[in-house]
């Protein structure tokens, strides 16, 4: 597979074609579903891109919607083709959040609210390694160590210098407060932070504790933005054993309005650097 195809991202583009074509012929999931005899939610699954689609779904759906045109059918059972290709991802084994690790390497930015703990893609190893074996006291060291290899391998996306992910983060004060790992990882991690957000594509704000009530006490959530105008955006909030992924225009619409408020209460980056240094200093000095 060429190495920049993203089967997540070519998945959701070809179930975005799917449901042009669908809504086209004036028809609904449930009458695909009928004439095809699957279920309706197979439909809806391959319309949002969470399910593999198959060339033959391919053939199957451009027969249902009456699709003559053989250069468009050739170009959606070439995307299948691709979207059943594997991300670097999949040599880890599975991995629970892989969806998400697809947009992910794909966006073009991600505006992420945390109010619990570093974001993987700024953690260092000893404090990911820390968060890790906490969230999950029954994994072995195996499990451990591959969910760590995995969230150092996606922080390339911040890291390098060609094309990097722009990454915008509002951390609550008690992301600074709570102990992972020691006193010492912490120090370790809060400059690193620091340090990230000194590179002009990461912006890093604090929302302290003094704010009180604010737009982001419902919990953590994630906005990822895609180069192609054709890839609508996506709000991301993670579960414990299941994630959701909403990208209607009023979901968006909301998510986004919200953060917006976040960013303009928080502190600025420029405070935010010296809160984080005088927390760091407070842990150096225990």
């Amino acid at each position: 597979m060429a190495s920049n195809v993203n089967p997540t991202v070519r998945r959701r583009r070809l179930g975005q074609e799917l449901r042009k074509l669908r809504e086209n012929r004036g028809m609904t999931a449930e009458e695909v579903a009928d004439r095809l005899l699957v279920s309706q939610s197979k439909i809806s699954r391959l319309e949002n891109g969470r399910r593999s689609i198959s060339q033959r779904d391919v053939r199957d759906l451009c027969g249902v919607y009456e699709v003559d045109d053989h250069r468009i059918v050739d170009s959606l059972m070439q995307m299948a083709k691709e979207s059943r290709q594997q991300g670097w991802w999949h040599a880890f084994g599975d991995i629970p959040y892989s969806v998400y690790i697809g947009l992910e390497t794909d966006a073009a930015s991600l505006r992420v609210y945390e109010p619990q703990v570093v974001p993987g893609l700024l953690q260092t190893r000893a404090y990911a390694e820390a968060v890790v074996a906490g969230a999950l006291p029954e994994a072995t060291a195996a499990d451990i160590e591959r969910r760590v290899q995995v969230r150092i391998r996606r922080q390339e996306r911040i890291q390098g210098t060609r094309n990097p992910l722009r990454l915008w983060a509002v951390l609550d004060e008690s992301v600074l407060r709570r102990e992972v790992g020691g006193r010492h990882t912490m120090a370790e991690q809060l400059g690193y932070l620091n340090e990230l957000s000194q590179q002009p594509h990461v912006t890093i704000q604090v929302m302290p504790f003094s704010m009180g009530a604010h737009p982001g006490v419902n919990g953590q959530y994630a906005i990822l933005e895609f180069p192609d105008a054709s890839d609508s955006t996506v709000i991301y909030l993670e579960g414990v054993t299941s994630d959701l992924y909403l990208e209607k225009a009023n979901d968006v619409q909301s998510y986004s309005v919200m953060y917006e408020h976040l960013r303009a209460q928080a502190l600025n980056p420029d405070q935010t650097r010296e809160f984080i240094d005088d927390v760091a200093k407070e842990y150096a000095r225990r």
